[in-house]
């Protein structure tokens, strides 16, 4: 790193956007990467491209392309995206400064030994998996892409990914990639290279980081390419832990290598060789407050024994793939299929030994059809009783006991690329569902299921239960309001327009009226509030305030909103009274990306980004940040004292709203083949002393909300 001189890549701006550029990072073909400051202290890399670039229309589909994919995987495991400007007269876009060296400056010190090798791996196979997920290939993964970051790698520079669907093609007789970590098919049939390829070159990076060479080295680019197509990779110097994996990784054919979730359980069996029984888990005290979420150690026992001794040992667990992280030559984690210490088998596969009177079992059901996918059942909770839906279900009434079904409504099972079902509403007396693909609203009787009525509703629209009525909106702020037990329309009114958001609280179960807001942002950087009386439709009151706001719930006479900017960036909360026509911001000591929140009663709001922060702030500031190292999640919920959040491996993750310190978590409930992670995730739902969540194996389950710690 260097600062910049007059003379010092002539032609480069001071400014990038808003951010000021203060010193060279390092350049390549496509451009320079700077680092600079934002306005809050925030250091960023901004990539600018080359001038004879600029002016090539190709290339800045092509920047744009990257932009689009960087922010698609933007969090645990890449560097986020903060801002962009493919448009401008010199392209650049800025992520987080990350300040650590990379893979290859590592290697060319010292190859990495057998621990550091396992967290390499491992590390990979997470980012991966969330590239993956995001509908990313990168297609140029290779050392020099790799940060080695104290709290695990990062992989950045997605300059020739492009989504797994996209439609975009390789120029003929151009190599896309760095020969010596390209897969056989990047070569042969580029236009056919999915995500195989990149478990390919995490092959080739393991045994570089294990040798300092790749497993097809040569001084030619060409014999490696004829290497890679024909010739068994060398892997001498690779731990033997990890040969069988590695071979995997670097097959010839794109249907014999693992998937990135693949990986990861199988790396948990290199790393656990004698642990097919089933594990239980002694707890040691809670962390202190600010402990990484679920990261603390546990002592590893077999169930029913007394426990043993405890072990020194070195640890580190990755929580985003639901199980230990790799550290090869027996190292102790939290796996998270045990159960707590003295629980019988009968009670690890849901089935209770005989236990007091009245006490909760905890239970689990499927819901749904088989076979359709990573899609996660979404349920509500009203008068206590639990209603879900999910794939093939239009709803079903579960009894919250044991998950017994009291009655279910069929439904086809949605097309490929139809939005998964949300959970059931509840307004008039009536369960109101949208099933995917049929743009109908029907309610339900919640006694039987028997459908009392339906309505068809226009494409694009949203539908908000308020009270005794659930109200129609159009695209362009048309509001209808349907009498929810009959059906009848009660009033029809213009509200909001183009990218309102309504949000709906109280009524009978909730306690007084019914809350209903919306909020629509202008093309200013300022939002438009207004309280609407939901049995008529008249706007009460209304103020327009600075921000685009989102409202995310009420309490104590305001109204809680976050402040989301163009890029998606969650910068503050909001407390807008709109009696007294006030808002009170309280700023995030750094930006949440794609941020969904919940308030509890007293005003506090709980957001998590897909950093994988989850955050609580008061009235008059940041309470406590708490890294999950979980990329993403369900929309937070607040109960009992706890936030509840579903991760996309079906866990279900607890953590102490007081404090910030984690509570407990269930184990993975993934699906069966390529499909293990869930698409969508629905938030979890607390009644009757008791926390209800979907999982993607298809699945609905239920566990005791007072006791985390054993779940």
């Amino acid at each position: 790193m260097h600062s910049l001189r007059a003379d010092d890549y002539a032609g480069f701006p001071e400014y990038a956007g808003q951010y000021r550029l203060e010193s060279v990072l390092g350049s390549g073909g496509m451009g320079v990467v700077h680092l600079a400051t934002s306005g809050s202290g925030l250091k960023l890399a901004v990539k600018i491209v080359h001038a004879e670039h600029a002016v090539d229309p190709e290339f800045r589909a092509r920047f744009r392309q990257e932009v689009a994919a960087a922010r698609r995987v933007s969090g645990a495991f890449t560097a986020p995206v903060v801002d962009a400007d493919p448009d401008a007269e010199r392209p650049w876009m800025a992520t987080l400064f990350i300040d650590a060296p990379t893979l290859a400056e590592r290697v060319r010190e010292r190859v990495l030994d057998r621990t550091e090798l396992a967290r390499l791996a491992a590390g990979l196979a997470e980012a991966l998996r969330d590239i993956h997920r995001a509908g990313v290939v990168h297609r140029d993964l290779k050392p020099s892409n790799v940060l080695m970051a104290p709290d695990g790698v990062r992989v950045i520079d997605f300059g020739i990914s492009r989504p797994a669907d996209s439609d975009l093609r390789t120029e003929t007789g151009k190599l896309i990639g760095t020969p010596p970590f390209m897969a056989p098919e990047q070569f042969q049939r580029p236009r056919e290279v999915g995500t195989a390829a990149d478990v390919f070159a995490l092959g080739a990076v393991l045994v570089h980081a294990a040798t300092g060479r790749g497993p097809f080295d040569s001084d030619s680019h060409y014999l490696v390419a004829y290497q890679v197509v024909h010739s068994e990779p060398d892997l001498t110097g690779l731990p033997r832990q990890l040969v069988p994996l590695v071979e995997r990784c670097l097959a010839k054919d794109p249907q014999e290598r693992p998937t990135a979730a693949e990986l990861i359980a199988e790396m948990r069996a290199v790393a656990y060789p004698t642990a097919e029984d089933t594990q239980a888990f002694i707890p040691r005290p809670r962390p202190p407050d600010g402990a990484e979420l679920l990261t603390h150690r546990r002592e590893l026992v077999p169930a029913g024994p007394e426990p043993r001794a405890p072990r020194r040992r070195r640890a580190r667990v990755a929580v985003a793939a639901g199980v230990g992280l790799l550290l090869v030559g027996g190292v102790g984690g939290y796996l998270h299929y045990g159960t707590s210490a003295g629980s019988s088998p009968a009670q690890i596969a849901g089935k209770a030994d005989p236990a007091p009177a009245k006490a909760f079992t905890p239970w689990s059901v499927p819901l749904g059809k088989p076979g359709t996918g990573s899609r996660i059942g979404a349920c509500s909770w009203q008068a206590e009783a639990l209603y879900c839906a999910g794939p093939g279900l239009a709803a079903a009434r579960l009894d919250p006991a044991d998950g017994s079904a009291v009655w279910r409504v069929e439904a086809p099972a949605p097309a490929k690329g139809t939005t998964a079902a949300g959970a059931p509403l509840h307004a008039g007396g009536r369960v109101l569902v949208v099933v995917p693909g049929s743009e109908t609203l029907q309610a339900l009787d919640p006694a039987t299921g028997a459908e009392r009525w339906r309505h068809r509703l226009p494409a694009g629209s949203q539908t908000v239960a308020a009270g005794a009525q659930v109200l129609v909106v159009g695209t362009n702020g048309s509001v209808t309001a349907l009498d929810a037990a009959a059906g009848t329309t009660r009033w029809t009114q213009q509200i909001g327009g183009v990218g309102s958001v309504w949000w709906s609280g109280g009524g009978p179960e909730g306690g007084g009226a019914p809350e209903l807001y919306v909020a629509t942002p202008d093309g200013g950087g300022s939002t438009q509030l207004a309280a609407v009386d939901p049995a008529t439709g008249t706007v009460a009151r209304q103020f327009r305030t600075a921000g685009r706001l989102r409202p995310v719930g009420a309490a104590s006479g305001g109204l809680y909103l976050m402040d989301v900017d163009a890029s998606g960036r969650t910068t503050a909360v909001v407390r807008a009274d709109l009696a007294a026509q006030t808002a009170q911001r309280v700023r995030l000591t750094a930006p949440l990306y794609d941020a969904e929140a919940a308030v509890d009663r007293d005003g506090v709001t709980y957001l998590f980004g897909t950093s994988g922060a989850l955050v609580a702030v008061g009235a008059d500031k940041e309470r406590w940040r708490l890294e999950t190292g979980v990329t993403v999640a369900s929309r937070p919920v607040v109960a009992d004292g706890r936030v509840l959040l579903t991760a996309p491996d079906g866990r279900l993750l607890a953590v102490d709203a007081a404090g910030g310190r984690p509570a407990g978590q269930t184990r993975p409930r993934m699906a069966d083949g390529k499909s293990t992670y869930a698409s969508t995730l629905p938030a979890p739902v607390a009644g009757g002393g008791r926390v209800f969540a979907g999982a993607p194996d298809g699945s609905v389950f239920a566990v005791d909300a007072g006791d985390p710690a054993r779940w």
